[in-house]
């Protein structure tokens, strides 16, 4: 089969397209034919060398796609050959074929296209994981969204939206907002001209919000802590402005805060199984309903994973970039 290889650490350019040997289907796997992948934040990592996968994962990147199954594993009995389904990976998307254990696998929900169901694994695990599973965000809550015009952002607001919640989110551009205002975001801040914090507190009669999912990190701890309402909860899923940071800890203690961190590739395949079920019955009824969709921005070829890795790192794009085989 072809797969995109990270030929060596460094830029989009060391991303090539070569023939490489099809994965093995072990006992509790299925075998997926690629219809599409999605690009995600963590694959740019992983082409510079910071990002390694797991052990025992593919060494090419790609943490979800969509296909058709066209191999099963001992074990399986949910899935069969020419079943269509999406999929969350540990690495190999970026490829034709890729073997993942059965758990990690999902129905494409009705109504959604296969190629467009190849965004949907690894924004829906990871935001379903974060804010519902560990923070708890319930109905009637105040939620902040650092990127909201991200793959992570978009689908996060459309699922806050449908459980209950007020939506902030911030952005670097008036378009971006104003897709994000689209997508059902209450209020939406520009982080370049705004001071988030103020905005937060203004609009929340000075309370703060009740949960932040943040890709940010290091840059924005103190401020997310400062923009937190009593018993607020701080989840980082990505460190985009570094890992180190020193705050005032005496920040936690009058409003009883949480600060958790998550990541969803080093989770074991068990974790990942369960995260799926949930996803399965507490997401997918909504996007079967039309309620919540995919975002996806552009295609390309896998040919031009290099170009799609640039179109990412630009940060021009709103929602998802796919990759087609």
């Amino acid at each position: 089969m072809k797969a995109i290889v990270i030929t060596t650490p460094g830029g989009p350019e060391v991303l090539q397209l070569q023939e490489v040997e099809d994965p093995q289907v072990n006992d509790g796997e299925v075998l997926i034919k690629v219809e599409a992948t999605a690009l995600n934040r963590a694959d740019t990592l992983q082409r510079k060398g910071s990002y390694p996968p797991p052990k025992g994962a593919s060494p090419y990147p790609g943490l979800e796609c969509s296909g058709t199954v066209v191999a099963v594993g001992k074990n399986v009995s949910r899935w069969k050959v020419g079943d269509q389904v999406c999929a969350l990976l540990s690495g190999g998307g970026y490829a034709e074929k890729v073997a993942v254990p059965a758990g990690q696998v999902l129905p494409i929900p009705p109504g959604i296209a296969l190629k467009d169901a190849a965004g949907l694994p690894e924004v829906v695990c990871t935001v379903w994981s974060t804010t519902f599973m560990m923070s708890r965000l319930s109905a009637g809550e105040t939620f902040l969204i650092h990127g909201g015009s991200s793959g992570i952002g978009t689908f996060a607001i459309q699922i806050a939206k449908e459980k209950g919640a007020k939506v902030f989110v911030t952005a670097g551009s008036e378009e971006k907002l104003a897709f994000c205002k689209n997508l059902g975001a209450d209020v939406c801040i520009n982080y370049k001209t705004e001071d988030f914090v103020t905005r937060v507190k203004e609009e929340t009669g000075g309370k703060g919000v009740d949960v932040i999912l943040d890709c940010v990190g290091a840059a924005y701890l103190q401020r997310n802590l400062d923009s937190l309402n009593f018993d607020g909860r701080l989840c980082i899923i990505g460190l985009q402005s570094g890992a180190v940071t020193e705050i005032k800890l005496n920040a936690l203690f009058p409003k009883r805060l949480t600060v958790q961190g998550a990541g969803l590739r080093v989770r074991d395949a068990e974790n990942k199984a369960m995260i799926v079920g949930e996803v399965e019955k507490n997401v997918w009824p909504a996007i079967a309903a039309g309620k919540v969709k995919p975002v996806i921005f552009k295609s390309f070829p896998l040919s031009e994973a290099a170009k799609a890795h640039q179109l990412m790192e630009s940060n021009e794009h709103v929602g998802k970039i796919l990759l087609i085989p």
